[in-house]
C-alpha cells in the first residue's frame, strides 16, 4: 500500500528534518508529517548565529529550507497533514491523520515544544523585533541595551543572568514579591549589580511600530499601570519571558512515557518505553533546547531506527 512506510517522523523542525534526512539516506523510506509551516520555532528567527557553519545567509528560513530540502534529496517524502491519533502498539505503528492513515515500522515524535507566551497585546506582533524566548540565540542583539525577563523561576533568573553579560542593565518581572528560583540562583542574581527587580507586576501590553518601543506594567497590589519608554538613544530594548514551556505532546499522552511536564522520557539512544518509538528534539526530557540538540536528536533517533528496523527483519 502507498500509505506504508518504514519510518514515520512526526514533525518538521529540526529534529524531524535531521530525521528524515538520515533516515532517507540509510534508505529506508521515510515520511515526515507536519500540520504547520516547517522549522517549527527557528523559522521565526531572523538570524541564527549559533548553529555551527551557518554563517552566510544565516538565518532561521534558510537554514530550515536546506535542511528540507536534504532530506527531500535523498527521498524523504515530506506532506502537510495533520495527526488526529496514532496506535504504537505492535510491530506496524498506524498514524491517523486528516487526509489520511499511514503505517511505519517504526515513528519518530518530534513534534517539539513552545514557549508559554505573555498573552498580551503586541507580544506575537513584535515577537523578532525585540521580544525573545531565547537568551541563547538573541542575547548578543542587546549588547548594551537594557532588557526585561517576565518570570522569576530558575530558567527566568538563570537567563537574566546570562543576559548581563551583553545588556547594561536587565530587570525581572515577577508577579509576586519574591523570587521562585531556588535560594542559590536567587543569591548569585540579588549579588549582580546589573540586575534590578520590578516585583508583584505583570506585562498589560507592548508597544511598538515594528520594533519594540515601550512596553505597559501592571501593579497588581494597587492596580497602577505604568510605561516604560526606550531610552532615546536606543530606540528599542529587550523582552524576554521566560514563563515555562509547553511541550506539544498531547497526542503522546497514555502512549508513551512522559514526565510531569508533559516531555517525553527517552534514553540517550532517543529511545521511548515503547519498542519502536523514538522521540528527538525539544519534545523530549533535556537540559539545553537548541537547534543544534534537535538536530543531534534527530539523527540519532533515525540510526536507531534503522537498527530496530535491520533487526526487524
Amino acid at each position: 500500500m502507498e500509505n506504508n512506510y518504514d519510518v514515520i517522523i512526526i514533525g518538521a523542525g529540526p529534529a524531524g528534518l535531521a530525521s528524515g534526512l538520515y533516515a532517507s539516506r540509510a534508505k529506508l523510506n521515510t515520511l515526515i508529517l507536519e500540520k504547520d509551516k516547517t522549522g517549527g520555532q527557528i523559522v521565526t528567527t531572523d538570524e541564527v548565529a549559533n548553529y555551527p557553519g551557518s554563517i552566510e545567509d544565516a538565518t532561521g528560513p534558510s537554514l530550515i529550507a536546506r535542511m528540507a530540502n536534504q532530506a527531500e534529496e535523498f527521498g524523504a517524502i515530506r506532506k502537510k497533514d495533520a495527526v488526529l491519533d496514532i496506535d504504537l502498539e505492535g510491530k506496524v505503528k498506524t498514524v491517523k491523520c486528516q487526509n489520511g492513515e499511514y503505517t511505519a515500522k517504526a515513528v519518530i515524535l518530534a513534534t517539539g515544544a513552545n514557549p508559554r507566551k505573555i498573552g498580551c497585546p503586541g507580544e506575537i506582533e513584535l515577537t523578532g523585533k525585540g521580544v525573545s524566548y531565547c537568551a541563547t540565540c538573541d542575547a548578543d542583539f542587546f549588547t548594551d541595551f537594557e532588557v526585561f525577563v517576565i518570570g522569576g523561576g530558575d530558567s527566568a533568573v538563570e537567563e537574566a543572568m546570562y543576559l548581563t553579560k551583553f545588556a547594561r542593565k536587565v530587570t525581572i518581572v515577577h508577579r509576586r514579591d519574591e523570587l521562585r528560583a531556588a535560594k542559590s540562583i536567587q543569591e548569585k542574581a540579588f549579588a549582580n549589580d546589573k540586575m534590578e527587580f520590578l516585583w508583584d507586576s505583570t506585562v498589560e501590553e507592548i508597544k511598538g511600530d515594528g520594533i519594540v518601543e515601550s512596553i505597559v506594567f501592571k501593579n497588581l497590589k494597587t492596580g497602577e499601570l505604568s510605561e516604560y519608554q526606550a531610552h532615546e538613544d536606543d530606540g528599542t530594548f529587550g523582552i524576554f519571558p521566560f514563563i515555562g514551556f509547553t511541550p506539544t505532546s498531547h497526542l503522546f499522552k497514555d502512549k508513551v512515557q512522559m514526565d510531569e511536564g508533559g516531555y517525553i522520557v527517552t534514553d540517550d539512544n532517543m529511545k521511548t518505553n515503547v519498542e519502536g518509538v523514538f522521540a528527538a528534539g525539544d519534545i523530549r526530557v533535556k537540559s539545553l533546547r537548541q537547534v543544534i540538540t534537535a538536530a543531534a536528536d534527530g539523527a540519532i533517533a533515525a540510526v536507531q531506527a534503522e537498527k530496530y528496523i535491520d533487526n526487524m527483519n
